[in-house]
């Protein structure tokens, strides 16, 4: 008799690096806050709307470009989802559905948990502010995307003329390589409209007080380097290295540095003597 008549519980999954992560997410439970902050308007037949959400997470690390993957890269994947805490997986219309039955609350609820996800494993969080500069960088990406899509609208995008889409706006923690905050703007956003919003969040996600921000460094490129950018930094006590914002390079480009920053006023003499060939203005913050 050749046929093996023992059961077996052994799986097998081309994706096993993504299991063994799997099995740490769940072992630190990285979905907890979410569990509980996040509050879907939805009635669970076999899922959670959680679980759903939870569904199109792991897809995504499975390199899902859209949520119709989740048949192809997890649905028929029984160890991957095992691996992740789940037993089944839902179907990706359903999966969509749940996206669709979310609300501008729900979006501040996930907000609110991804928050207190960083907080507790990341290491920009943990930094030590006396010892080393945090240093911050704000910049926006172009999301091409369809005519359906929320916040669509003509903008820039490099390289790709008369395009519909949307911008990302990001502030990473340099020294660490991680994504403190990200939020989605309308394609024609540009970095001088979104630096306030931006960099408000990464203050809440950061906890950053007034000690904090005075040694915390912000990097920008010339989207967000105008003068009114730079001042509004500068009032929240942060040190600013940014590139200028100027239509002209016939007009005077004024850099005003921080009073709190003692190597710039010991400098100051020799910066405006070296700079004012090239119309650059170097003055003091007011205090």
């Amino acid at each position: 008799m050749n046929q093996s008549i023992t059961q077996t519980e052994r799986h097998f999954t081309a994706s096993a690096s993504l299991a063994a992560i799997g099995v740490k997410l769940r072992q630190v439970d990285l979905f907890g806050p979410i569990r509980k902050t996040v509050r879907i308007a939805q009635k669970t037949v076999k899922h959670t709307p959680i679980d759903k959400m939870y569904d199109a997470f792991i897809s995504m690390l499975a390199g899902a470009h859209g949520l119709v993957e989740i048949n192809t890269r997890l649905r028929s994947d029984s160890a991957l989802q095992a691996a992740f805490g789940r037993s089944r997986c839902a179907e990706q219309s359903v999966v969509q559905q749940t996206l669709d039955a979310c609300t501008p609350e729900n979006v501040s609820q996930m907000e609110q948990a991804l928050d207190s996800i960083y907080r507790q494993h990341s290491q920009g969080y943990q930094h030590d502010y006396m010892a080393q500069w945090q240093m911050l960088d704000v910049d926006m990406s172009g999301l091409p995307c369809g005519p359906k899509a929320t916040f669509e609208s003509l903008g820039y995008f490099a390289k790709q003329r008369n395009r519909r889409g949307r911008q990302l706006g990001r502030v990473l923690a340099t020294h660490y390589g991680e994504v403190v905050v990200d939020r989605l703007f309308d394609g024609k956003t540009q970095l001088a409209k979104a630096l306030h919003p931006l960099m408000e969040a990464a203050e809440q996600t950061l906890a950053l007080d007034e000690r904090k921000r005075q040694r915390t460094l912000v990097r920008l490129d010339a989207g967000g380097g105008s003068v009114d950018d730079v001042n509004w930094l500068l009032s929240r006590d942060y040190q600013v290295h940014c590139k200028d914002y100027s239509s002209s390079r016939d007009h005077l480009v004024e850099i005003v540095l921080n009073q709190g920053a003692l190597l710039a006023r010991r400098l100051l003499f020799s910066l405006r003597q070296l700079l004012a060939p090239m119309h650059v203005a170097i003055n003091l913050g007011k205090t």
